[in-house]
């Protein structure tokens, strides 16, 4: 079974930018009637992807199956304009290879704008990692910072701290 492992951080400074280069994504969710999966439709750059979630599960609330298979950029392109809920996710993604990890980055813009999360993948839940110093306080239970969640209740709605 496919499955990912993911810990999600927000960033609190800049100084992991200049090691690494972005990619323009955009992407939405498809409505379904189960709660806890999803449906995603992605562009990043030129390319197209079609991605299933299932429930969050494991030990420590960490794993979910994934099955992810790009499509053409074009369905891609019309399943987010005519199939998802609005607003769409507009964010760049960078990519940090970082000791035995690489880490996405995802500074999001338009109704999420002024949010920056960094996810790593691990092999297992209690992978160790090495914690860079722009890293800062650990979301992975939160689900108002899934990406699903942020089409219905932007970060731009959010009241300030």
């Amino acid at each position: 079974m496919a499955q990912e492992i993911e810990r999600k951080f927000l960033v609190k400074n800049n100084n992991w930018k200049a090691l690494a280069t972005g990619l323009a994504y955009c992407q939405g969710y498809i409505p379904t009637v189960q709660s806890g999966r999803s449906v995603r439709v992605r562009t990043a750059g030129t390319r197209g992807y079609l991605t299933l979630k299932g429930p969050i599960r494991g030990t420590q609330g960490l794993t979910r199956s994934e099955f992810e298979y790009e499509i053409p950029l074009g369905d891609a392109q019309q399943m987010l304009e005519t199939l998802c809920a609005k607003p769409l996710i507009e964010k760049t993604r960078y990519r940090l290879p970082l000791g035995d990890v690489i880490w996405d980055i995802d500074e999001f813009a338009g109704e999420n704008a002024g949010l920056i999360v960094a996810e790593v993948e691990l092999h297992c839940e209690d992978q160790p990692f090495e914690r860079p110093e722009w890293l800062g306080e650990e979301v992975s239970g939160k689900p108002q910072y899934y990406n699903a969640s942020l089409v219905k209740y932007p970060y731009s709605q959010w009241p300030t701290p």
